[in-house]
């Protein structure tokens, strides 16, 4: 990286915002690029003092911010006094969004926030980020709080290798499928559930994947942040008889090198 060049929005001598990182090429091939870049921002899982200095400097900076949920976003941008304006981008917006956006980006600076954590990861992230690379334009990832690797390194099983699941499906058929195709790996599994599947999804963890470890976080970061670890059975026995709150983060251990599931 070129010494002395921030990686934010600033000002040039009009007034007029530019990305850092293109004004790191204007300086380095000594000619004006107006474009800008998309900042995809990690944003707080729950406490909103997990927020990083890069990332409120990145959104005070941006022309705009395109939120999952613009009521969330509202809460930490007020909390921080962060006026940039805010457009929604959520699972419904479609592809005419994703090209308003893009062509947007022609000569500003827009930041991607998710509800929650980093965008692109179980949430509609991706195709905006996907249709700004292919235009050409520059991504840059602004990292921050995820909800995966939180309950990763508290789950207190290996985590040199890991495959996250996403959301498990919500019909058991489909779930039992999933977690079948991933049975055999040594590597941790990692994925989210809602509180409402998390009995019945922990039953078919059961069938599938054995009476291995495993960890069941929920609201993390939260007040009532709470790491639940055992092994399967004896966590299907914990929330089978009470109707548990939050979103679960379920870490299952991998299967061991050199036993076979019977």
């Amino acid at each position: 990286m070129l010494p002395g060049i921030r990686l934010a929005g600033t000002y040039n001598d009009t007034g007029s915002k530019k990305s850092g990182l293109l004004r790191a090429a204007e300086r380095w091939r000594g000619g004006p690029v107006d474009v800008g870049t998309l900042y995809v921002v990690g944003t707080p899982i729950g406490n909103l003092e997990d927020i990083t200095l890069r990332a409120l400097r990145v959104l005070r900076e941006v022309d705009l911010i395109a939120a999952e949920d613009t009521r969330t976003a509202r809460q930490l941008l007020r909390a921080y006094e962060v006026s940039s304006p805010l457009t929604s981008f959520h699972e419904f917006s479609g592809p005419g969004k994703v090209r308003h956006l893009t062509e947007r980006l022609a000569n500003e600076d827009v930041a991607l926030v998710s509800d929650a954590g980093m965008p692109g990861l179980s949430d509609p992230g991706y195709p905006l980020i996907r249709a700004a690379i292919e235009a050409g334009f520059a991504v840059v990832p602004i990292p921050g709080p995820s909800a995966i690797l939180a309950a990763l390194v508290a789950s207190g099983l290996p985590m040199h290798a890991f495959h996250f699941l996403g959301f498990l499906p919500r019909k058991s058929g489909e779930r039992r499928r999933v977690l079948a195709a991933v049975a055999e790996e040594d590597a941790t599994l990692v994925a989210f559930e809602s509180p409402h599947r998390l009995a019945v999804s922990l039953v078919d963890a059961l069938a599938v994947l054995g009476d291995r470890r495993m960890a069941a976080a929920r609201e993390l970061t939260k007040k009532f942040e709470e790491t639940v670890r055992g092994t399967i059975s004896e966590l299907v026995e914990r929330f089978g008889g009470e109707a548990p709150r939050g979103e679960f983060t379920l870490v299952f251990a991998g299967r061991p090198r050199g036993c076979a599931l019977g």
